[in-house]
């Protein structure tokens, strides 16, 4: 049902909205045909860090010049404009209904709103009128609960403050999913603060529509934050909220005779939505929404899934690219590179969606904004295509499984980055989706020749075959770590390609053997050992007379340093991590986790400490190397020294690993310190006997066509 007919219905119902005159409501359907048609080639949504993070001075010119200046003659036709701060009920826009952000401390020291507020400057209305200035189309975004506070205390409203019983747990009582943070919209007084935040912005705004983005971040009750799955109740509350916005922007809309359009951002995947007290179809079918973006931290379903459901129900559709957060990209390809946007819109566009939506991409000033809302212009352009961009495994803000119990089963797209490989016994296939947008033809027609090239992350070159669409690639090169096949004209077609990887040797009858990799301290571990950012005298690692100082000299969020490999360990199958290690100072680790537990084996200068089970070997770590053997199977966990076993855990190797399977070396932690001299480490398991892929991509470079990184 649409939704000019089911306003009537309810009019009829509750009996004192007012009836439109038939031409009245002909108009102002025109009006609202002709918004919904308009070029809206990328969206780009500003997180509203401009004047709290970003902005150089107080003034509105210093806040547009931060994010906005720049935007005029690119591909980005609409901005989506978040005022929310953090938390829910804090906002950056002048509000009689929410508070205003002040904050000035840590990383908001130089926010300029307190100083705009004084002088009567409203950033939002700024943001409106530079869009309208410039024929851009402007909504206003609202995080329906955004969870930042939980880690940023500075965040935390006043409103929350003062109704704890609206949120899901506390500081002390953090529930196993989402955040504890987070507000329960079962609670009425939720619903009533979010619906009046929203109809003041609608009152007081000249916006062209409002969103409701329900993926930053995707918990909405108690329930689904303690384990279950949202009941039909909850998911009618959260409808008959939704019908409540729709209602009051048509109102709204009405009364400056011009409607207010309704976007949303979403899981794309029907069932998982559900789960969180979601019911899009429901949403779509009686027209409470104008636009639909789906994907944020994670994606569930080919961009075709969600380009098909909107259009069911005549709903425009936008493919939402959010910020890569895989950490281990290794050179020289990267998911941030304007090559890889160029890939994953042409993709998207391939598929069929209205047009994309950026998130977390802030320069105004960047090339790809003048090249991904046309695929005419992307057609002709080097790409990188890789088969997982967004998305994790266990319990990360990139798995679905943070956000609620049993949310990767609806997952229908791979997982397939460094922090995530594939393990495969000697013998197993496995096969992965990779998707093109049409790209070869164009180049061609233009007289161009573009190279396309398959590259394979992987220590196992030579143990390793790849197939694309069923046929052997065989003018292969491998060059640790990439292995690459040069690729025919006809090897790719516009839309999903499927790899498959083999790994060399006869299926084995039972266990695998366990195999090894080793690394000695004569260069850094290099991929596909993975670590984050080193901070220069906090947190490093330099070589010094044939060891490795992994050293951790900082306290506060993100001072820490790991080095880490997966190693695909099986539970019931033992592995083991062999070190070479002279304790410093303070706390160091080696973890080990196969998929089904984890633990962390302190090294500390007087003791060995396991961090869960709590088991202690009292000894000087500090007066010379020791060979530290850690080794795991089934729910036993043994720590040998120099050959005798000190530390025996039996029954102790039992803490959830939330889906991890690597084992890492390295300091402390952010609130802690630590450092030690490494000179080897060899790890040992049977997901090492076969082969292992770390990643997977295609490059398409067109002659001429400047690219971000060279081949070798």
């Amino acid at each position: 049902m649409r939704w000019a007919t089911m306003l009537m219905l309810v009019a009829g119902v509750i009996g004192f909205m007012p009836q439109p005159h038939a031409q009245e409501d002909d108009a102002f359907e025109q009006i609202r045909a002709e918004m919904l048609g308009r070029r809206r080639r990328v969206i780009l949504n500003n997180d509203g860090g401009d004047a709290v993070v970003a902005a150089k001075a107080p003034t509105a010119e210093a806040m547009l010049a931060a994010r906005t200046v720049g935007l005029e003659d690119t591909h980005v036709d609409t901005i989506f404009y978040c005022t929310n701060r953090g938390t829910f009920s804090r906002h950056s826009h002048n509000s009689q209904v929410s508070e205003s952000f002040l904050g000035t401390e840590g990383r908001f020291a130089n926010n300029v709103l307190p100083a705009l507020i004084e002088q009567g400057t409203d950033l939002l209305k700024v943001m409106v009128e530079w869009c309208h200035g410039h024929d851009k189309e402007i909504f206003w975004s609202e995080r329906m609960n955004d969870q930042h506070d939980s880690s940023n205390p500075e965040n935390f409203s006043a409103w929350k403050q003062a109704h704890p019983e609206c949120l899901v747990g506390s500081a002390d009582n953090r529930p196993p999913y989402g955040s504890w943070s987070q507000v329960d919209y079962a609670q009425p007084a939720v619903r009533e603060q979010m619906l009046a935040i929203i109809e003041e912005v609608c009152r007081n705004y000249d916006v062209d529509g409002i969103e409701m983005d329900f993926f930053r971040h995707p918990s909405f009750f108690r329930s689904t934050a303690w384990g279950e799955h949202a009941s039909e109740e909850e998911t009618a509350i959260m409808t008959a909220f939704v019908r409540r916005v729709r209602e009051m922007t048509e109102a709204v809309g009405r009364e400056r005779g011009r409607p207010i359009l309704v976007a949303i951002r979403v899981v794309d995947s029907l069932e998982m939505a559900l789960a969180l007290g979601l019911d899009l179809e429901t949403w779509l079918d009686e027209g409470l929404v104008d636009i639909m973006t789906g994907s944020c931290y994670f994606r569930m379903n080919p961009w075709r899934y969600l380009a098909e459901l909107g259009h069911r129900y005549g709903v425009k559709v936008y493919a939402g690219l959010s910020d890569s957060r895989v950490q281990a990209d290794t050179a020289p390809f990267s998911r941030r590179s304007q090559e890889s946007y160029r890939a994953r819109t042409a993709s998207a566009w391939q598929a069929g969606v209205d047009g994309i939506y950026i998130f977390n991409m802030f320069n105004p000033r960047s090339r790809f904004l003048r090249e991904i809302g046309e695929p005419d212009v992307l057609a002709g352009l080097s790409k990188t295509y890789f088969a997982t961009v967004c998305g994790a495994n266990g319990r990360t803000y990139g798995s679905p499984d943070y956000w609620l119990a049993g949310g990767t089963q609806w997952r229908n797209v791979p997982v397939l980055t460094p922090e995530t490989p594939l393990s495969l016994a000697p013998g197993e296939r496995r096969s992965i989706p990779l998707f093109i947008g049409n790209d070869l033809a164009a180049p061609r027609a233009d007289g161009l020749s573009p190279v396309a090239t398959c590259h394979v992350l992987t220590g196992s070159g030579d143990r390793l075959s790849v197939l694309l669409n069923g046929r052997e690639l065989t003018e292969r090169r491998y060059e640790k770590p990439w292995l690459s096949f040069l690729l025919s004209e006809d090897d790719l077609r516009p839309g999903e390609n499927t790899i498959e990887f083999v790994a060399a040797g006869a299926p084995a009858d039972g266990d695998a053997e366990p195999a090894s990799v080793e690394w000695t301290a004569e260069a850094l571990p290099g991929t596909p050992w993975r670590h984050l950012t080193f901070r220069p005298g906090v947190a490093f690692a330099e070589l010094q007379d044939g060891a490795l100082l992994v050293a951790d000299r900082g306290e506060a969020a993100g001072d820490f340093i790991y080095f880490t490999h997966a190693w695909g360990a099986e539970a019931d199958a033992p592995a083991e991590v062999e070190a070479v290690v002279r304790v410093l100072d303070g706390w160091n680790n080696i973890t080990v986790s196969n998929g089904a537990a984890t633990e962390r084996v302190g090294l500390y200068p007087d003791r060995i400490e396991t961090y869960h089970s709590n088991l202690i070997y009292p000894m000087d770590t500090t007066a010379d190397f020791h060979t530290y053997r850690v080794r795991v199977q089934g729910d036993d966990i043994q720590v040998y020294v120099d050959g005798e076993l000190r530390v025996d855990g039996r029954g102790a190797f039992v803490q959830p690993a939330n889906g991890r399977n690597d084992a890492a070396f390295g300091a402390a932690n952010s609130p802690s310190r630590g450092e030690a001299l490494w000179r080897s480490v060899r790890l040992t398991s049977s997901g090492l006997s076969g082969a292992q892929v770390f990643d997977l991509l295609v490059s398409i470079v067109v002659p001429g066509n400047r690219m971000n990184f060279r081949l070798q």
